[in-house]
């Protein structure tokens, strides 16, 4: 019994063993089979996963780099101005006048590019200002990299983006801006296409704008600025003149508050600075400033002690020198005294006076009136005076009145500055000075007793003489009037001048130095033909003081009290108050 059991026992155990080796081999396969199947799909994952992390990657670079080389990249808080490399300029009152802007630029890498043709096309119908025949050149050069195009808007680059076109992409440059256009064109200048600056302020500054993130301070007041500007753009349309000319300095620092030469042009526009545009006036030019230069004459004849104030000269006949004449523009035909030689602008009477100073007296104190020595501005287009290299006596007699000796608007201003303000020359300037600064910058040129005298001399012109329309409500000026013929090939024309007039005021105490000129005004129907001086130049200059003097803070003069202590002296010695024709 026991037996029988034992081998059931044992034969049902030899026939369940191969059954339950197979179910384990069964289990071994699924798990292998799940063990392939999630490792593909961790490979798989991770192939996608560093697909996308590359695509990402690449996204991320395009916006830091504008697909070129790497720059530097900051948080730029909402409403503060990006970062960039070249400092601001600014007025004297920190008005922007000239900043930078990023902006993208445009460039290919021709071995990149699969068809040039298609891609010159292709960027045509979207930049259609580039010319499709350097655009294909420039795409088909053996080249890595070169510029299609400067200073894309934010529209254009979008454009060029949407067409997807390999071999292209973007750099970050800046942009230099001037939002105040052609109103400092002279003075602030341009920078090229790769912010160097090639004129002006922007010039002669540029290692220190470019490596500086503080602004540059400007001695202009664009607000006085512009309103010289305006006033030299109405009479040069009036008179019909080829351009003009104007300044306005601080008697006292030498700052200049402003500096206009017409024609200008619009530093933002390229190209739009041509010869005649581009040429500053103020600075480069050099002009015979005709009797503006008989104050200087005045001065010196009174500083040296060879005539005083109750002299005077004979003006009743015309000087004659070999084959030259001298003659008065309005003659009086007699006797005139100092005062009266300056209020009708007479030339005899000048050129007496000049020969009574000499030959090298007179180029003595020229040299310390700065009039023989380019000025000394920080601006690269700077002209040098001109001047006889054989001064002799007939020479002596016409630079007395402004003839024979050229010189640049910024000269002549700094030595009317200091003839008018107790006889100091200063150095002017661009730049914002303290004022404390210009006791060091001051060279005594001329006695305070001499400047007092000649700002008596300077009013009775404005009041009595030829400079009656400098005239402005308020404000005592005085100066002179000069009209000088240009010379031509031929000698000097009677149909081309140069119109001008130089005044400071308030001329009691003065602060300011005013000149406007008119470069070849034409005679109209309101000035009776005439376009000298007093016609053309002083009403720029009345109307500028009238305008800038409660602009600036200056009280205005109730009456004329103040004026009879400073004239008392010279109108003592004036016969008659001169004519209502115009003079020189």
């Amino acid at each position: 019994m026991s037996t029988a059991n034992h081998a059931a026992t044992r034969s049902t155990g030899s026939a369940a063993t191969p059954r339950g080796a197979t179910r384990i081999r069964m289990d071994g396969v699924r798990k292998r089979a799940l063990d392939i199947g999630r490792n593909r799909l961790l490979v798989t994952g991770a192939v996608i996963l560093l697909a996308f992390g590359s695509v990402g990657a690449r996204l991320v670079d395009l916006m830091i780099t504008d697909g070129s080389t790497l720059v530097r990249t900051e948080i730029v808080k909402p409403g503060s101005r990006p970062v960039v490399s070249r400092a601001d300029i600014v007025d004297r009152n920190g008005f922007v006048v000239a900043t930078s802007l990023p902006i993208s630029s445009l460039y290919a890498d021709p071995s990149k590019i699969l068809d040039a043709s298609e891609a010159a096309d292709r960027l045509i119908s979207v930049l259609p200002e580039l010319d499709r025949r350097v655009l294909l050149e420039k795409l088909q050069l053996e080249r890595q990299f070169v510029w299609l195009k400067r200073g894309l808007t934010p529209e254009e680059k979008y454009e060029v983006n949407r067409l997807g076109i390999p071999g292209l992409a973007f750099r970050r440059e800046e942009s230099r801006v001037y939002p105040h256009g052609p109103l400092l064109a002279h003075v602030v200048g341009y920078t090229d296409t790769d912010d160097k600056g090639i004129a002006g302020v922007e010039r002669q500054f540029n290692d220190a704008l470019a490596g500086s993130a503080e602004p540059l301070q400007l001695s202009i007041d664009i607000r006085v600025q512009s309103l010289m500007r305006d006033e030299l753009v109405r009479a040069v349309e009036e008179f019909g003149a080829i351009g003009a000319a104007g300044v306005v300095a601080d008697i006292e620092t030498g700052e200049i508050l402003a500096m206009v030469s017409l024609p200008d042009f619009d530093p933002n526009i390229a190209g739009s600075a041509g010869d005649e545009s581009a040429f500053n006036r103020v600075t480069k030019g050099v002009y015979e400033m005709g009797s503006t230069f008989k104050l200087l004459t005045a001065a010196m004849a009174l500083d040296a002690g060879v005539v005083d104030i109750t002299g005077g000269y004979d003006a009743s006949k015309p000087i004659r020198v070999a084959r030259f004449t001298i003659t008065d523009y309005h003659p009086e035909n007699r006797w005139l005294t100092v005062p009266e030689i300056i209020i009708h602008s007479s030339n005899i009477g000048s050129a007496k006076m000049a020969l009574d100073v000499g030959i090298e007296g007179q180029q003595d104190y020229l040299r310390r009136f700065g009039m023989l020595s380019p000025a000394d501005v920080e601006l690269p287009e700077v002209g040098a005076p001109l001047y006889p290299r054989r001064w002799r006596e007939i020479n002596t007699m016409t630079i007395s009145f402004g003839h024979g000796i050229a010189v640049s608007p910024l000269q002549l201003v700094g030595g009317i500055a200091a003839l008018a303000n107790g006889g100091v020359l200063r150095k002017p300037t661009l730049l914002a000075r303290r004022t404390s600064d210009a006791q060091l910058l001051g060279e005594r040129v001329l006695k305070p007793r001499t400047s007092e005298i000649m700002r008596g001399l300077m009013r009775l012109v404005v009041t009595r003489g030829t400079g009656r329309k400098a005239n402005a409500d308020g404000y005592m000026v005085g100066g002179k009037t000069g009209t000088a013929d240009k010379l031509g090939a031929a000698g000097y024309r009677d149909d081309k001048r140069i119109a001008s007039f130089v005044g400071a005021f308030p001329i009691q105490a003065p602060q300011y130095v005013v000149f406007a000129m008119v470069d070849e005004p034409k005679g109209i129907k309101r000035t009776f033909n005439y376009a000298t001086g007093g016609w053309v130049a002083a009403p720029v200059v009345g109307n500028v003081v009238a305008a800038m003097g409660p602009l600036l803070g200056i009280q205005p003069t109730q009456d004329q009290e103040d004026e009879r202590p400073l004239v008392a002296e010279a109108a003592r010695f004036v016969k008659t108050w001169g004519r209502d024709g115009e003079a020189q």
